[in-house]
């Protein structure tokens, strides 16, 4: 495999996808902004490292020298993308992240262009964001050509990562975000709620910010997507009472406090938690003729599947006969069976209606 790096390695994903390519005799280049952090994981798995900041232009492009591919693992990416795009356009280096960030996604659609120029791939949510519902909905859009209508939902266990828990404020301040006749549409967050099935039992979610709502019409063609987060009762009465003060906890010195609290309190799960949970993911097609196609996704836990969805995805993209280039997602770089193809992911070819 041709020289690559992982930027973000001290991170909470960033670790586990870095440990697990030690695992399989691969070696990235484990790279982050301090030193010392980078250092001492490197040496912990016998790896090469780099440090350098995202802040200068200069030393992020000759961190990036001689590297045939990025895989970006160091959020919130609304903030950290940009000058890491930037460079790979620079250098023609693969950009590869582990983002369900909208914004994010809309960004490197817009280079699009410049990407093709440069011979690179912009493939950003091969993680659990966005790699088993993109293929999902892709593998649905094939049974039911001609569908105007996609909606998605998932439901994770065994906890959140630091970098997920700031992404997931950072989105309540936003709020939601939709896909009408084509267009992206802002709404509040959890504006919407529908019940899902899984193993007998209904499953509340609500409307949430998800990457597909932006991948998912690229992949399927399709005009009109929500996505939906299986929440508690509970939760759900807390989120829509936090959104209701979402202007006060933005205000920039409250916001920063807040973000610093996050990472200061959240751990993550450990390796058991991580072993003994696991993620679904439900979808549902429509077309104007009222046919519907639904189906459902299990998966390991979400950092479990981010680490093995992100190497598959940075091994492909630097084995591929034909080069990739340009804004890609999952299921149209690698195939809607992509997901399918990843360790401990169970497809169900349909799930009873609510």
């Amino acid at each position: 495999m041709r020289s690559w790096l992982i930027y973000g390695a001290t991170g909470y994903t960033g670790q586990l996808i870095a440990e697990e390519a030690a695992k399989r005799g691969l070696k990235p280049t484990l790279a982050g902004r301090n030193p010392s952090k980078v250092s001492a994981l490197a040496d912990r798995l016998g790896l090469p490292w780099r440090a350098f900041p995202l802040d200068d232009p200069a030393a992020l492009r000759e961190g990036l020298r001689e590297v045939a591919a990025v895989l970006h693992c160091a959020g919130p990416f609304a903030e950290t993308a940009p000058p890491m795009l930037q460079a790979c356009l620079a250098e023609g280096v693969h950009y590869l992240d582990i983002t369900g960030e909208i914004e994010v996604f809309r960004l490197l659609h817009r280079h699009d262009g410049a990407a093709r120029q440069r011979g690179i791939a912009l493939l950003p949510g091969v993680g659990f964001d966005v790699v088993p519902s993109d293929c999902l909905a892709a593998l649905l859009a094939r049974r039911l050509p001609g569908a105007v209508r996609l909606t998605l939902a998932f439901e994770g266990e065994g906890g959140t990562s630091p970098g997920t828990a700031k992404t997931a404020f950072l989105g309540l301040l936003r709020g939601a975000m939709v896909r009408r006749n084509g267009a992206l549409e802002r709404v509040p967050i959890a504006a919407k709620t529908r019940y899902f099935v899984r193993d007998g039992e209904q499953r509340l979610a609500a409307l949430v910010p998800w990457g597909d709502v932006f991948t998912g019409f690229f992949s399927t063609g399709i005009p009109n997507i929500e996505v939906y987060m299986v929440l508690s009762p509970r939760a759900l009465r807390r989120l829509r009472r936090l959104r209701r003060i979402a202007p006060v906890l933005g205000l920039p010195p409250l916001k920063r406090w807040l973000l610093k609290r996050i990472e200061k309190k959240t751990a993550g799960p450990d390796e058991r938690v991580r072993a003994q949970s696991r993620a679904w993911l439900w979808g549902e097609v429509s077309d104007e003729a009222g046919r519907v196609e639904r189906a459902a996704m299990s998966t390991p836990n979400g950092y479990e599947l981010t680490a093995e969805a992100a190497l598959a995805a940075v091994s492909r993209v630097l084995a591929a006969e034909t080069p990739l280039a340009g804004f890609l997602t999952p299921s149209r770089a690698f195939g809607a069976d992509f997901a399918l193809s990843l360790p401990g992911v169970e497809w169900r070819a349909d799930w009873p209606p609510s």
